[in-house]
């Protein structure tokens, strides 16, 4: 997190009230429910804790990935010498290296030891104490915050009580802002392996294929077998035709964005031009009025169908498509249908659920849309139409509808 400049120095306030106190921390405790930025919340954190404590600056640290050094991630007050010098400490520096270290709250009575870092300029001379406050969440300590004094202040005991509390609650903020780094990693990582497996199912086996037809080419050629020559190189061109067109159909898919008019609309807007782009005539069929689906689910369920439709379109030979969506008690459920020539017998009848996990399988996109309905917490089954043709049915269980999907 980048620093904003402050003011190098704000005005000196008397400790407040309890009732002070109080209001400090009932505001800070809505901020953090209501998942306020967490630069902004330190931002108006110090200026509030400051003039709690009657300090003259402030300024919060967390630890470095390698925990052996305390970064500065905010600051109010400090003068911009005193910034350049602070904004990366070992982590064993005096006091600050104890209340990083076990959750305290302790004075640096002796400021000589922070002029170390090339700051006596202030301390000692505008600054003549340093509090160091611990930021706990659960036994490990994130981080610390300072206040700085002009005198050899002190706070009454009900304050520095205030002041821990404060501590943990930032402590709590920290760790939910570290889960949320972890999780778009790991949505990043998630991503990039769909990607792969689309690039794979989509020009692998095709690459493959013209990769053994080049020998039999180039033989034909030195031949001076025209007939052969004149098949491998159809043969060749036809294949790289396919790659063209298979890149653009995974280009055009990874740059698909969730209509923000909702999922009904973006379905409503793939039928709408399905027939012009495959010749497939596709009816969309909807008996819910209201899916009470999340963002995050709609965005898995679309991706779902437009994977099944792009199926469809690619190896069905069908002249009719039917999305259907069906919602009760339990359950919104979503099919999708075909009239063409049907799967073949390995696929049939594939079920994937939470608990029985993933199965075998040798289509790249039908394992992306397993992945999908799992992180749904949800069913798909793949299988033979009745009548004639493909069907897959995925299957969002209610219960799973008022818990936030992370993909």
């Amino acid at each position: 997190m980048d620093m904003k400049k402050n003011p190098s120095h704000i005005a000196p306030s008397n400790p407040a009230t309890p009732m002070d106190a109080g209001n400090v921390v009932a505001d800070l405790s809505a901020e953090l429910a209501g998942g306020s930025d967490l630069e902004q919340l330190l931002e108006r954190f110090l200026v509030s804790i400051i003039a709690l404590a009657g300090a003259q600056a402030g300024a919060v640290r967390v630890l470095t990935d390698d925990g052996k050094h305390m970064r500065l991630v905010g600051q109010l007050g400090l003068p911009p010498n005193v910034l350049m010098n602070e904004r990366l400490v070992e982590r064993n520096c005096g006091m600050c290296g104890i209340a990083v270290s076990k959750d305290v709250l302790g004075w640096v009575d002796d400021v000589r030891s922070c002029a170390r870092h090339g700051s006596d300029a202030y301390f000692g001379l505008q600054c003549h104490r340093v509090l160091a406050i611990s930021m706990p969440h659960g036994d490990e300590v994130l981080g610390i915050y300072n206040l700085f004094f002009e005198s050899d202040a002190t706070i009454p005991p009900q304050t520095e009580a205030i002041l821990r509390l404060i501590g943990q609650l930032l402590g709590l903020t920290l760790h939910n802002a570290r889960i949320e780094r972890e999780r778009l990693r790991l949505t990043v990582m998630r991503e990039r392996q769909e990607m792969v497996n689309e690039v794979h199912d989509a020009l692998a086996q095709t690459l493959a294929y013209v990769k053994m037809r080049l020998p039999l080419l180039n033989d034909a050629m030195l031949a001076h077998d025209d007939p052969l020559s004149i098949k491998y190189f159809s043969d060749v061109k036809k294949a790289v035709g396919e790659v063209h067109h298979n890149l653009r159909e995974v280009m055009t898919y990874f740059r698909t964005r969730m209509d923000p008019l909702g999922l009904l609309h973006a379905l409503h807007g793939i039928g709408e031009g399905f027939f012009d782009r495959t010749g497939i005539e596709l009816e969309i069929r909807n008996s819910a009025q209201n899916l009470n689906l999340t963002d995050e689910q709609e965005v898995q369920v679309f991706h779902i169908v437009q994977e099944a439709l792009a199926n469809i379109a690619k190896h069905s030979m069908a002249r009719r498509a039917f999305v259907t969506i069906d919602k009760n008690s339990q359950r919104v459920e979503f099919l999708i249908e075909d009239d063409g020539l049907g799967m073949t017998e390995p696929f049939v009848s594939t079920i994937v659920t939470a608990a029985t996990g993933l199965g075998a399988s040798r289509h790249f996109g039908l394992e992306i849309m397993r992945g999908r309905a799992l992180r749904l917490g949800g069913s798909i089954e793949v299988g033979r139409n009745e009548g004639g043709g493909t069907r897959v049915r995925l299957v969002v269980p209610v219960r799973s509808l008022a818990v936030e999907v992370h993909a």
